[in-house]
Parts: C-alpha cells; sequence; structure tokens
C-alpha cells in the first residue's frame, strides 16, 4: 500500500532546516510571544511572523488544544501552564550541559564554579562544581536570591534597561544581605554600568562577607544564563581577578558556542 501524503502544506518539510513546517511554525510562534512578554493577539503574531492569519489561527488552536497557548477572555493568546514543566527539565538539563565546562573552570582557576539563571525577579543557582581546596565556597543548586546582592545577578542585568531593572528592585526590594550589599536603584545602575565597560561582574562581599564572585553572562543563551566563580577574598584578589576573567569570558564562549549546537561538546 502506497504512504500517505498529508494534504495540508503546513506539514511538509520545507525550510533550510529541511524540517517539518508546522512545527518550525508553531515553535517560532511560541518564541514570538515569550519575546512580547507572553501575551498577544493573532494579529500581533501575523504581523512580526508575515504568516497569513488563516495559518496562525490553525496552529495556536493546536497548540491550545495541548495545553501550550491558551486563549484570555479578551481574545488574547498567553503561554500555557504546560511549558512550565518543560522549562524546569529543561533548566535542569542546562545545568547538566554546562558541568564540563564549569569542571574546567575550576581546575583553571582553583576556585568553585558556578551557573545561575534569571527566573522571574529572581536568581536561581542550576549548576556548581566545588573547588578543591579545603576552604571553598558552597552554593545549594536549587538556591535562590535576589539579583542586587550577586555577580551573577548583576551579568544577567548589565545590558537590560535601566526602568525595567528599577521596576524589578521595586518588586523585590534591595535588603542588605551584608554592610557591602548595594541598596539603592541607582547605586546598583551604576554597578551595572561598570559591568558593562568593564565586561565582567564583581560581587566583592555584598552577598557574604569573606567572600568574592567573579561572573560573565553566556553570550547567546537560549535563557538569561551566567557562570561564576567564588572564592575566599583572600584568593579572589585583584591580581587573581586579572589572570580569572579571561578564563571566564573563554569558557562563558565556548558554553554559549555548544548550547547553540544543541548540546555540549564531547
Amino acid at each position: 500500500m502506497p504512504p500517505s501524503h498529508a494534504s495540508t502544506s503546513d506539514s511538509k518539510p520545507a525550510g533550510p532546516s529541511g524540517g517539518v513546517q508546522s512545527l518550525e511554525r508553531a515553535f517560532d510562534l511560541l518564541e514570538r510571544m515569550a519575546d512580547a512578554g507572553g501575551e498577544v493577539g493573532l494579529s500581533e503574531l501575523s504581523a512580526s511572523s508575515g504568516l497569513p492569519l488563516p495559518t496562525i489561527h490553525r496552529l495556536m488552536r493546536t497548540l491550545v488544544v495541548c495545553g501550550y497557548v491558551r486563549q484570555q477572555p479578551n481574545r488574547r493568546y498567553a503561554l500555557g501552564p504546560r511549558l512550565i514543566r518543560l522549562g524546569e527539565s529543561a533548566a535542569r538539563l542546562l545545568g547538566t550541559w554546562a558541568r564540563p565546562y564549569l569542571q574546567r573552570l575550576v581546575e583553571e582557576t582553583g576556585e568553585t564554579a558556578n551557573m545561575a539563571l534569571l527566573d522571574g525577579d529572581e536568581i536561581v543557582y542550576v549548576a556548581q562544581v566545588p573547588s578543591k581546596h579545603s576552604m571553598r565556597m558552597f552554593t545549594e543548586v536549587g538556591r535562590r536570591v535576589l539579583p542586587h546582592s550577586t555577580g551573577v545577578g548583576k551579568a544577567l542585568l548589565a545590558h537590560t534597561p535601566a526602568d525595567e531593572v528599577r521596576a524589578l528592585l521595586a518588586r523585590t526590594g534591595m535588603p542588605a544581605a551584608t554592610e557591602k550589599t548595594i541598596t539603592t536603584p541607582d547605586g546598583f545602575l551604576d554597578a551595572l554600568e561598570q559591568v558593562r565597560r568593564a565586561g565582567y561582574a564583581v560581587d566583592d562581599n555584598e552577598q557574604e562577607i569573606g567572600v568574592r564572585c567573579l561572573a560573565v553572562s553566556v553570550p547567546d543563551s537560549p535563557t538569561s544564563a551566567a557562570i561564576s566563580i567564588s572564592g575566599p577574598a583572600g584568593r579572589v584578589t585583584e591580581a587573581a581577578t586579572e589572570r580569572i576573567v579571561p578564563i571566564l569570558q573563554q569558557t562563558a564562549k565556548e558554553l554559549s558556542e555548544a548550547l547553540a549546537s544543541s548540546g555540549p561538546a564531547s
């Protein structure tokens, strides 16, 4: 019996990837929704994607049935709750993929290496490889902290518009973890400017007295991610910083390339 063929063009392989066109289009729409803040109208999706309204309506209807999109009372479409489970699983895998790169950071710098994501208004640590020193830093994977007192928080927010940073800080507050924690929006925005100029972020006794952290963002990461090293202030000195930062930046670049290729290097 000859194989059957779908009657609609949406299911045919197309495009440079050679994949199934309807799947490519559906995922593109989901990403456009996320870029727009999670809720959009069909006309907005049509304008940004270039797809005709009937095609978008058909794809969105399928996504609604599957639970990945929900239709709001105002007839607009929002990202659905089933995406949460996928996102949580992907975040755990992201930490797993990053571990070889963090391991190399530990070997080359001697200090504990971390990976963190921006999840809503909080920083969440998704991976860590501890230093081999007897005196070392330890952050529990899954721990959540506020961005204003961490190196990874500064690295992740460095290129966020100032008004969005102020809005985030207004929502979270800026409690002092130590006497060196930045506790004013203007002070934090000044720190982000320093990050942009230097290309890396520093937590200098701001989360915990006696601890310094150096952090960089992972460029072009599929989600906002940063890697860092942390150690006693007596070891993570200014001289050590000059040696460690290029290693951090190179590792972040290699990790970015590995994520873009759908997995880490073997």
